[in-house]
């Protein structure tokens, strides 16, 4: 899914899908089943619309669904993009590109039982506002927390592509559930200084940090946290269960042979040993077919010395369980094209070796990103077949740990 992502970036690029001398673009409005998208001021018939037209989209669902997202998706040679997608059902749109506009619903159980607070901002280190989503479900009181860290290559994607995920580790009202946000890596944002690896783990942490110090409003139990992330965000839940002796004022690579993370975000008047020991709340992980070596981490730690790339790969970093326990549990599927089992496994025999508890689940038939969920028909229907059993695999695992 890296990979093609990165093609159809290209593809942007090379085919001029944003291109400011441009007078006009073309919009499509796409079918939206369940519900109805209307579009002011009204699409011509041949969808020929003057650049900087700005577009105002509002998406009703029909009886008995209600409003998952609204989407833009920008058009090239090789078809329709990735998806940039709206959490209210009323939105507006800059014509810049070929585009194609949309709304995806969902049946209205889906969000009984529970209530959603969208956008917390924790930080604003850079370009980008990084913010969290919290899911609440009804009568909430100090319960364990389980915190979502998204996939996309550490260069795409947000919170909100792991919302059913969220949805159903919540649906028995066991966890409250908070999905986060993070900075993409290099220059993918649009910040001058590119962002690295640490970066994006001390904005993770410092995420984090925000949700503990919150936590009565939310419900949830601060001491008593649970990660999960799929793919990079595999490797970043990852991070937050192992890196924790490594948070300190010391810098990542400032002082020769010192690799330490700062959080992005600290409360008020919190030491970095503080936030150490209020970080060992984190006592069960489930990084999904994630990445956790440097060998596996690839291009994405390219001209960190060999120091550096150890210290942010999750497998040279594991405590000893006489130390600090914290265990994991994984899946990938047995068809997934970019994570190899061989890696996966090892990094369960080093947990093991550590005297920690870990497993690695074989998801039969899967793919990569069955945790995923856009406004496509078959990226629900992937998550409704993969997702949703090993989801409840997942809260069974955590259960272990809390109940």
């Amino acid at each position: 899914m890296k990979i093609f992502k990165m093609i159809a970036l290209a593809a942007a690029v090379c085919f001029g899908t944003t291109v400011s001398a441009q007078e006009t673009f073309t919009v499509k409005l796409n079918d939206s089943p369940h519900g109805k998208v209307i579009v002011t001021p009204a699409l011509p018939a041949d969808g020929v619309v003057a650049a900087g037209t700005v577009l105002k989209v509002v998406a009703t669902p029909d009886a008995g669904w209600v409003f998952d997202s609204g989407y833009v998706s920008p058009q090239s040679r090789f078809g329709y993009g990735a998806y940039t997608e709206y959490m209210a059902p009323i939105f507006e749109v800059k014509v810049d590109k070929n585009m194609a506009i949309g709304a995806s619903f969902m049946e209205a159980w889906r969000l009984e039982g529970h209530r959603v607070i969208n956008d917390v901002v924790y930080a604003k280190p850079g370009e980008k506002v990084l913010k969290y989503d919290v899911y609440i479900p009804e009568g909430a009181k100090n319960l364990p927390g389980v915190v979502i860290i998204h996939g996309g290559g550490w260069s795409s994607n947000c919170e909100d592509i792991m919302r059913a995920l969220a949805r159903e580790l919540i649906n028995d009202g066991k966890y409250v559930v908070a999905s986060i946000d993070y900075r993409w890596i290099n220059n993918g944002d649009g910040d001058a200084t590119p962002n690295t690896m640490g970066n994006l783990i001390e904005d993770c942490y410092g995420a984090i940090l925000h949700i503990q110090e919150h936590a009565a409003d939310y419900g949830m139990d601060p001491n008593n946290l649970a990660v999960t992330g799929d793919s990079a965000g595999g490797h970043l839940s990852a991070s937050m269960a192992t890196l924790i002796e490594r948070i300190g004022d010391g810098g990542f690579g400032v002082t020769p042979g010192v690799y330490e993370f700062k959080p992005t975000y600290m409360p008020a008047g919190m030491t970095t040993a503080e936030a150490r020991e209020s970080l060992k709340a984190i006592k069960a992980a489930a990084p999904s077919y994630g990445v956790f070596d440097v060998a596996t981490l690839g291009n994405f730690v390219q001209g960190l010395t060999d120091e550096a790339k150890e210290a942010v790969a999750p497998i040279n970093n594991i405590p000893d369980a006489k130390v600090r326990k914290v265990a994991q549990w994984q899946v990938l599927g047995t068809r997934d094209n970019l994570i190899k089992p061989e890696p996966c496994q090892a990094y369960v025999d080093a947990q093991k070796a550590k005297g920690q508890e870990a497993y690695l689940v074989m998801v039969e038939g899967a793919s990569h990103a069955f945790f995923d969920w856009k406004p496509d028909q078959r990226t629900k229907d992937t998550f409704i077949q993969y997702g949703v059993p090993y989801a409840k695999q997942m809260k069974e695992f955590f259960n272990t740990i809390f109940y």
